[in-house]
């Protein structure tokens, strides 16, 4: 499309082109002055274009980053002086007119090519000119390119797209929630959406067959390498009449297709794995299993039930196997330990099996002649095996083993890097015990449990599953989902075990079950972390280098310096006094 400022993009100018007169714009890549004739390196969206300046009046006050709009003739490089670097290689433009449009006024900050290498606060501050490299923004571009399939994947599998509302009601969905004051309502507070989930199932009750949309969500979390501060985005999305099955038909069409379309390796093909939580964290230790990692976690506590081992006894202890690995040092095993204490364990066992089976191990000692015969036969063990050992508290050495499984991944390279390996997880628990030991919901409330709610107690509640479950690929959770309850009976039983009354259910989602009294119809969903799944296709180590304006790790915006202090008088129009303690 053309413009007044130019007639092509930089990058579709081509030798097809050679002899007509062509205006391309963008920003000064580089400046090369080979005395009486310069090149410039012109870049824009699309890519990088050479200009060739004979008349340096041409480019007074022209600098690196300035903007200009260049018009001249397209000739031919020469065979000899062919960039097969570039797509446009073979050609430049030979300057009649260079307008300055953008004037550089300050010294840059730092190398455009060199930005994703300085510091966060930096990149964060002058992140205009980060985008301006185009590693950087071609991220952004594959972004829009993927949220541009999603949507059409979507219609064409039949889902209405919806917008649902960005202020509403606090609620109880796991996180903490980021409250907007309400001016016309003194004391009340609006809260930013955690998820639509209340909306999209009132959507179900109200008739709509399929939704989806590309929705924000807000929450009030710390950063992590895979989670954004504040804000990310899903692909979110309901069915009515639809079960798991259902749902895992459209997941594995969507995402395969997701992954293959725009990532650079080899998809698992549907039917992706399905995996149980519990069985997931009796062989994996996690509930995020990277299956191209081969090792698998084995309990071994009845071996050491009546050890004379201190470390030991009374501990849940599992065990991972790894074979043919004779002949590392000394050293490979202390690193391991070292850790795995940094990472919470009160220590790591190591056994290197031996010729005639025999135990090369600072704790072989300690061990008797029956423990080692079961745990060779239980881990099949032969010459040239390490067995690492983990004993703790139930829940911290599953947690743990699964720590060490990775680790273990990492240092012998065991994964196969070429691979997106995808699973599902399902059957997780209805509920969990927090670090108090207080019984609460493990995920979503208004999922559908999975078993007998008519005797469901407090005793035994941790025994109910529910209709879970999560899309792991490369030991990554990319989204969640669920059959989701639609009897209001059901739920006000699931509310009470935690100690939610009736009242309560009205006061905090009185939407939905007041909704679910007039005929709701049996309904699922999902939602697909968008900037996780392309950070994978990227392979990129941290989200926010998929998103154009991210928060900092410390939920910090150094560019629009936000959050910001704001007037008296903007605090007294919203009815709010700052009281600051110390903490």
């Amino acid at each position: 499309m053309q413009t007044t400022f130019r007639s092509y993009k930089c990058d579709e100018i081509s030798k097809k082109m050679e002899g007509q007169t062509v205006k391309v714009a963008g920003w000064v890549a580089t400046i090369r002055d080979h005395g009486g004739i310069t090149f410039i390196d012109l870049r824009d969206q699309s890519g990088i274009v050479q200009i060739v300046v004979e008349d340096d009046s041409l480019i007074k006050g022209v600098t690196r980053e300035a903007v200009i709009s260049v018009s001249g003739k397209v000739t031919s490089r020469g065979e000899e002086n062919i960039n097969p670097k570039l797509h446009t290689g073979e050609i430049e433009i030979v300057a009649d007119t260079v307008d300055l449009l953008g004037p550089v006024l300050q010294p840059l900050p730092f190398e455009i090519d060199e930005s994703k290498k300085i510091r966060e606060d930096v990149r964060s501050k002058y992140r205009f000119l980060d985008l301006r490299n185009p590693e950087v923004y071609q991220n952004i571009i594959l972004r829009s390119n993927i949220n541009s399939f999603l949507r059409r994947t979507m219609e064409d599998l039949g889902f209405t797209e919806i917008a649902t509302p960005i202020l509403s009601a606090d609620s109880p969905e796991g996180a903490r929630c980021f409250l907007v004051p309400a001016r016309q309502h003194p004391g009340k507070f609006y809260a930013l959406p955690q998820a639509p989930q209340m909306f999209k199932q009132l959507l179900m009750v109200g008739g709509f067959d399929r939704y989806f949309q590309i929705a924000p969500c807000f929450r009030d979390e710390d950063a992590r390498a895979d989670r954004a501060a504040g804000e990310f985005y899903q692909l979110d999305m309901e069915m009515c009449f639809a079960v798991q099955e259902d749902m895992f038909e459209v997941g594995e069409k969507v995402f395969y297709e997701l992954f293959k379309k725009f990532g650079k390796k080899e998809v698992s093909k549907a039917p992706f794995r399905r995996i149980p939580f519990k069985e997931s964290m009796e062989r994996y230790g996690t509930d995020k299993p990277d299956l191209r990692n081969p090792l698998e976690v084995k309990d071994v506590t009845k071996v050491f039930e009546n050890t004379n081992f201190n470390a030991f006894r009374g501990s849940t202890v599992k065990a991972i196997a790894v074979h043919d690995i004779a002949g590392k040092p000394r050293s490979f095993y202390d690193n391991l330990t070292t850790k795995m204490v940094d990472l919470g364990s009160k220590g790591l066992a190591w056994i290197k099996v031996e010729a005639n089976n025999e135990f090369n191990s600072p704790i072989a000692k300690f061990l008797s002649d029956e423990e080692k015969s079961q745990l060779t036969e239980i881990l099949q063990a032969r010459e040239g095996t390490s067995i690492f050992l983990i004993a703790n508290k139930p829940s911290i050495a599953t947690k743990l083993s699964g720590m060490l499984r990775n680790l273990l991944g990492e240092e012998l390279n065991l994964c196969d890097e070429n691979k997106f390996e995808f699973c599902w997880i399902t059957d997780f628990p209805m509920y969990e015990l927090d670090d108090e030991g207080v019984l609460q919901f493990c995920h979503n409330p208004f999922n559908k449990p999975d078993g007998d709610v008519e005797n469901l107690t407090k005793e035994n509640a941790l025994e109910l599953t529910a209709k879970q479950f999560d899309l792991v690929c490369n030991g990554v959770e990319l989204l969640s989902g669920a059959e989701r309850n639609h009897d209001p009976r059901v739920m006000l039983k699931l509310m009470e075990v935690v100690g939610y009354t009736e009242e309560d259910c009205k006061k905090r989602f009185g939407a939905l079950y007041n909704a679910f009294q007039y005929g709701a119809p049996p309904h699922a969903g999902m939602a697909l972390g968008i900037d996780r799944s392309i950070m994978l296709i990227l392979d990129e180590p941290n989200v926010r280098e998929v998103i154009a304006f991210p928060l900092n790790k410390s939920a910090y915006d150094p560019l629009m310096d936000a959050p910001s202090v704001v007037s008296p008088k903007q605090l007294a129009e919203l009815s709010i006094k700052i009281d600051i303690k110390d903490k």
